[in-house]
């Protein structure tokens, strides 16, 4: 499982990489509100096209 997860974010270097900096940006720096909504909202988006590209659970 890990391994399919690391493929995935190493087959998508530019999104991974706006992933973790979106990540750490919001998680150690305190944006103003309307900006960190919209970071949040990409961040989500995000993970939900990772978590449609890996289908980790399925049958």
């Amino acid at each position: 499982m890990f391994k399919k997860i690391l493929n995935c974010l190493i087959d998508h270097p530019f999104l991974t990489s706006l992933f973790a900096a979106d990540f750490f940006i919001l998680l150690f720096h305190r944006p103003p509100f309307f900006f960190s909504v919209l970071m949040l909202g990409a961040l989500m988006a995000m993970c939900m096209y990772f978590g449609q590209k890996l289908a980790l659970f399925k049958n």
